[in-house]
């Protein structure tokens, strides 16, 4: 009976799941058309694609990235594919006076906020832990804190909007993956912190929704060329994710999981078999190739 329960348990917990999620399935384009929206770590990857489907949605675009030069082809291209408006600032988000500004810059230029889309990463590697405590500190100030700081900063016009606050985290902030210490560590800080800050929301009745986003491998630039040799997956593309994360933060769903099958099932064998999910992870890395900075 015992080991009945563990497979049928997490099976109904998977069809219940697809249930709810198939029921919300209502999103419209037209939830953006009009809206002001933050998107972090915006010059590649899935922030870029992040910006563009916003702007074919008619939503006001401020984009934010460390490279000005990239930002302003982003900008352009927000522009012709039919933004309210796109703006730009760059900067590093090593800084928290720079991950402040950025809100500023959101409340003096498009006059308050509608959605707040968290997405920016700092430079890793994908090999296995060197023991650097300052890499670890500084990515936590990179992955973390500005997150934490950028949502301060933004929650008094969020709460005026009745806005949204998207998570762009990572399967390797639910369980434990090789050659991701640092990274990892970073993204379960996000789950632990936003998903208490929900709670929170949800007592004092703030009116501001807290969307957490759970991703496998996507093909940015960044993880195709530090994981391809590695993982033995192919990685998933990041115009559909990016999209997905989009639906989600307008629907205020409390998670995304993208791609669905490579991220809800395996958090649902974690719950009921730990150890065989450990195996399972390990047998999609070729592990004598890990070397590679992300």
């Amino acid at each position: 009976m015992g080991r009945l329960q563990k497979i049928l348990i997490p099976f109904l917990g998977l069809v219940l799941a697809f249930c709810f999620y198939s029921a919300r399935e209502n999103f419209k384009p037209e939830m953006l058309k009009g809206k002001r929206v933050i998107v972090t770590g915006a010059s590649t990857g899935i922030g870029e694609q992040m910006a563009y489907h916003l702007a074919r949605m008619g939503a006001h675009v401020l984009v934010t990235a460390r490279t000005e030069a990239k930002l302003q082809k982003v900008v352009e291209r927000c522009r012709e594919l039919g933004a309210g408006s796109a703006r730009l600032v760059s900067g590093s988000m090593e800084d928290m006076a720079f991950a402040k500004r950025v809100v500023e810059a959101a409340e003096a230029e498009l006059g308050g906020l509608d959605m707040l889309i968290l997405n920016h990463v700092g430079k890793s590697y994908f090999s296995y832990f060197d023991g650097d405590v300052r890499h670890v500190q500084k990515l936590l100030d990179i992955n973390f804190l500005s997150y934490v700081a950028m949502t301060v900063s933004a929650l008094p016009m969020l709460k005026q909007s009745g806005g949204s606050i998207v998570v762009v985290s990572s399967m390797a902030g639910k369980v434990g993956f090789p050659f991701t210490v640092p990274y990892s560590a970073t993204k379960f800080a996000l789950d632990g912190f936003f998903s208490s800050l929900r709670q929170e929301f949800s007592i004092q009745n703030v009116n501001v929704s807290i969307t957490l986003c759970i991703l496998s491998f996507i093909d940015t630039e960044n993880a195709v060329r530090a994981a391809a040799d590695v993982l033995l997956m192919s990685p998933a593309p990041k115009e559909e994710c990016a999209l997905e994360i989009i639906k989600g933060g307008a629907l205020r769903q409390r998670e995304v999981y993208y791609k669905y099958a490579l991220t809800k099932i395996p958090l649902l064998l974690r719950d009921w078999a730990a150890e065989l999910l450990d195996y399972l992870v390990r047998q999609h890395y070729h592990v004598e190739r890990p070397n590679n900075s992300l």
